[in-house]
């Protein structure tokens, strides 16, 4: 569904839930538009609480599993937090083989263990397009919460991962894809944003968020409106998967990316020396993408070494200015 949509959905249940001071101890909910709900237990924990399942985005149950509970867990760890249970959600075919959806569930319950969490149950229902992801539970100290606002202007922007999954597994499902590109955009996909989370927290982030279905610039529009400020992305700095552009070109753009540049053309000024070709990747929704961080300059150098150190690559895309919204220059 997109922003938008989403926002109109959600209105009735901000008129119940959503008034200001009524729940103290939820300390991000529908109030304002973060990764995910948290709530304080006490003075050294809350709980993080997200969902999130999707139809498949690559032909190997086992693979498809893994990749969509890395992008469920995904929420926990742009706020900072370690997963600590995970229940499934799922929807198959009723005439698909049990031991296809077994191997669904056993790739979804490796990475959960990766992750050092535990899957213990879930619910799963018929449908005619197979749906799988993960309803998970984390913890953060209260004091350490990491949300989409509190961005500063100075600030470095910085990214984990290559941007270029959604036209690649569009590509994928057109049978055009090369299987290295398919192979790199697959291992991207089912990386775990952990140890990039606990680099925040080691050294210190003023926002972040995890680039998913919005693509970059939604979720960077997000923050930015979050934290009353523009996002300067110099394009060049973008990193992009193996093939992206090429597919791009082909105009393997999957639907999703048309939705958020009609809800995000507003919000964006572009230079004119910016190829639509790459402007179209960065518009382009992804599956299980990094961590986007607002980083102090003075901290930026140790973020680079302590990503390196954990060996999660440090992009640097831009910076913060005044204003509100996004710029965009070659």
């Amino acid at each position: 569904m997109g922003p938008e949509a989403l926002a109109h959905v959600l209105r009735p249940i901000k008129d119940i839930f959503g008034a200001p001071g009524a729940h103290p101890d939820l300390l991000v909910g529908l109030a304002v538009s973060d990764d995910a709900a948290v709530y304080r237990l006490n003075d050294a924990q809350a709980l993080i609480l997200t969902t999130d399942f999707f139809p498949p985005v690559v032909d190997d149950a086992h693979t498809y599993g893994a990749i969509a509970a890395a992008n469920s867990m995904s929420d926990v760890y742009a706020m900072g937090g370690e997963v600590l249970l995970a229940i499934n959600v799922a929807g198959f075919p009723s005439g698909l083989p049990a031991d296809l959806v077994a191997e669904v569930f056993r790739g979804g319950a490796e990475k959960v263990a990766e992750a050092g969490g535990i899957i213990a149950g879930g619910h799963t229902i018929a449908d005619d397009e197979p749906k799988y992801g993960l309803a998970v539970t984390g913890l953060v100290h209260p004091d350490r919460v990491i949300t989409k606002g509190g961005a500063q202007v100075g600030d470095r922007l910085m990214l984990t991962k290559p941007i270029g999954s959604g036209v690649i597994t569009t590509a994928g499902r057109a049978q055009a894809a090369d299987a290295a590109h398919m192979a790199e955009c697959v291992r991207w996909m089912a990386t775990l944003n952990r140890e990039a989370a606990r680099a925040m927290q080691a050294i210190g982030v003023h926002a972040a968020t995890d680039v998913t279905g919005f693509g970059l610039l939604g979720h960077a529009l997000e923050m930015a409106q979050a934290s009353n400020v523009t996002f300067h992305v110099s394009v060049a700095t973008v990193p992009l998967m193996s093939g992206a552009l090429s597919y791009a070109e082909a105009g393997q753009l999957p639907g999703g990316a048309h939705r958020n540049w009609n809800w995000l053309r507003p919000h964006v000024q572009v230079d004119a020396d910016v190829s639509q070709v790459h402007l179209s990747l960065l518009y382009d929704p992804q599956t299980s993408g990094g961590l986007l961080m607002a980083v102090a300059p003075d901290r930026h150098a140790e973020m680079v070494a302590e990503l390196a150190r954990r060996g999660v690559p440090a992009y640097t895309v831009g910076e913060v200015i005044a204003g509100q919204g996004i710029l965009l220059s070659a």
